[in-house]
């Protein structure tokens, strides 16, 4: 790849922050926004719209036991269990206010969608990281972004991140209409189960005029599935594809 479309990778002094919930807003019948605060958040550094962070939840009786940093990296005391830990996207982070807002895709059972379906103002939460970022440059002639629900915090940031002339194409899939959300840019939705489906459109997508950058995140076998279209299927140059599995399936 021409050094024109260099993609970047930055590390991040890794850090362990208690915060607590300032803010819930439930978005759509299945996407909540927590957004967390705290004397620990300053110095946050996101540098990528789809970074993740690891949050640690509580245990039963309301603790929240995290590692701890030592040199050889994150190190759990002995004896002591350790707290439940997910990956997710910083959605937004604001210096000023203080503020980190996270985004969970509420689907049943498991430590992350369970404390978010019942969280409340004043609840603690401890993030770790984000460890590092690749950094995607913003010379690329169009992007096109995939996802499903769980991509929609990094596909939101990216869109409102990115210059307002870069032209883009979204394509995200969703259990119903109900689940859509009001984004920077038009999205093409799927309704999973319908047709046409997510991955037959992204097969019989235009390839668009000059170079593209394609950014995928789902299931982790799907994810799998779309980049070989992509790349073996479709012949697109492999250092301008991302894909990422955010989930994996039961």
């Amino acid at each position: 790849m021409s050094e024109r479309h260099a993609i970047t990778r930055v590390r991040h002094a890794l850090k362990m922050r208690r915060l607590e919930v300032n803010h819930v807003r439930r978005l759509t019948p299945h996407m909540v926004r927590v957004t967390l605060a705290g004397a620990d958040l300053e110095g946050f550094v996101s540098a990528s719209p789809d970074d993740h962070v690891k949050l640690f939840f509580p245990m039963s009786d309301g603790s929240i036991n995290p590692p701890t940093l030592g040199p050889d990296g994150p190190v759990y005391p002995e004896g002591v269990e350790a707290s439940p830990a997910r990956d997710y996207t910083p959605r937004r982070y604001d210096a000023t206010r203080n503020e980190l807002d996270i985004d969970f895709v509420l689907h049943g059972e498991g430590p992350a969608s369970t404390w978010a379906e019942n969280v409340k103002i004043g609840d603690s939460l401890c993030v770790g990281g984000p460890r590092g970022s690749m950094v995607v440059p913003d010379d690329f002639d169009h992007y096109v972004l995939v996802g499903d629900a769980t991509a929609l915090p990094a596909i939101g940031r990216w869109l409102e991140e990115m210059p307002e002339t870069t032209p883009v194409t979204v394509l995200v899939e969703i259990v119903s209409d109900e689940e859509r959300q009001a984004l920077k840019r038009d999205v093409r939705w799927f309704v999973a189960g319908e047709s046409p489906g997510l991955d037959e459109a992204l097969a019989a997508l235009p390839v668009p005029a000059g170079d593209t950058f394609w950014w995928v995140a789902t299931e982790s076998k799907r994810a799998r599935a779309l980049r070989s279209l992509l790349v073996e299927e479709r012949r697109i140059d492999k250092d301008r594809v991302k894909a990422t599995g955010y989930w994996q399936a039961d």
